[in-house]
């Protein structure tokens, strides 16, 4: 084995959800409670979302067939454009739908950005996705630099070093949730900037919701998260549907996203309008383990920074042993020294379930005034 995998290598451990239970988990002989997952707001086990699924497979099978632009777009696929444009909110006209969150990053900042004219301001903890999406934009001529994270200051610096031409573009690109440190970007500074500046704001919502309104000009998401299906997608205007339907290799050279996906999202939108308790009893809870953490309430993502590999390690074996999968997060997604604890609240999860975490962690040293201090 290479030496680097030896210090790298990270084993999955398969935990599976029995009866469409969201919140419990069997593995490697135990049960737990699932903080591991992205679904926020609990709709990947929804009765009308498992029911959309389930219909459309029934009706027209399992999956497209074909890319969307060879002959696998259908009505489902319409629908679902249709919602994710209008939730999007005022100046956003279309939507251009992904296999995946991945795909439609990487593939609409090649897209975008692939030019010698394009010139990109990108925070250092943009997703993967959207890093290598640049990446493939500056191998075709593209300038990307990178200010600090969530520095607005910075960001103008270099906004200001490098004015505007008529013959080119800039383009800022930021996550609005930061999925590893829980905190959102500063939109209503960015906003100003854009009006100041005259850039194209693009945002990643993967984590976070389309709230962002006319302030931004390319949204860009994810179904597998707070939607709890799976595909990625691109609301935009017109005009950049009209260009990136023929440039974003993502979706041109992909087998489009599964009929029973893009249904299951449609029905996963309307739920989420329709219920709005869910949200409610989503930030009860980040409210409840902020407060134990001792820390600001953010986020449906709490990290408790633990600093050493090992140590995040043994913290997660220990919190498996008592019956929760809360994961160890180290090097290389997180830089070293900054391991950590990454906790997913849900909907799904019990008043009852947050509270024996929070004793969990508090056993841990890790609630309570003392981890306050310690985080």
């Amino acid at each position: 084995m290479p030496r680097r995998c030896t210090v790298l290598c990270r084993p999955v451990a398969a935990v599976w959800a029995p009866g469409g239970a969201q919140t419990v988990g069997t593995g490697p002989g135990r049960t737990v409670r699932l903080f591991s997952l992205n679904d926020y707001l609990g709709l990947s086990t929804h009765p009308q979302v498992c029911a959309a699924a389930a219909s459309a497979a029934l009706a027209v099978g399992s999956g497209p067939r074909s890319s969307a632009l060879v002959g696998g777009y259908t009505t489902h696929h319409r629908e679902l454009e249709s919602d994710l444009a209008t939730l999007a909110g005022q100046g956003t006209e279309e939507c251009l739908l992904f296999p995946s969150g991945f795909a439609a990053n990487c593939s609409v900042m090649a897209a975008v950005a692939g030019s010698p004219e394009v010139e990109v301001f990108s925070d250092e903890l943009n997703h993967a996705s959207l890093v290598d999406g640049l990446r493939l934009a500056k191998a075709a001529g593209a300038r990307v630099q990178v200010y600090r994270h969530n520095d607005m200051a910075h960001l103008e610096s270099l906004l200001q070093a490098s004015p505007a031409k008529p013959t080119s573009r800039r383009l800022v690109i930021t996550d609005t949730l930061f999925s590893m440190d829980g905190d959102y970007a500063p939109l209503a500074r960015l906003a100003e900037l854009r009006r100041a500046h005259g850039f194209l704001l693009a945002v990643d919502e993967a984590h976070a919701t389309l709230v962002c309104g006319d302030s931004v000009d390319l949204h860009l998401g994810t179904l597998s998260k707070a939607v709890g299906c799976s595909g990625g997608f691109l609301a935009c205007s017109r005009a950049w549907k009209a260009l990136l339907v023929a440039k974003a290799r993502g979706q041109v050279f992909s087998t489009a996203m599964p009929v029973p996906m893009a249904a299951a999202a449609s029905a996963a939108l309307r739920v989420a309008r329709e219920e709005p308790e869910l949200r409610r009893r989503l930030w009860r809870h980040v409210g409840v383990l902020s407060g134990a953490l001792g820390v600001p309430s953010r986020s449906p993502i709490l990290p408790v920074v633990v600093g050493a590999e090992a140590r995040a390690l043994r913290l997660a074996d220990d919190l498996w042993r008592a019956g929760f999968h809360v994961p160890a997060i180290r090097p290389p997604t997180v830089p070293p020294g900054t391991s950590r604890l990454r906790i997913s609240l849900s909907a799904a999860h019990s008043d009852a379930d947050v509270v024996a975490l929070v004793r969990a962690l508090q056993g841990q040293g890790l609630a309570g005034a003392s981890a306050a201090a310690r985080l």
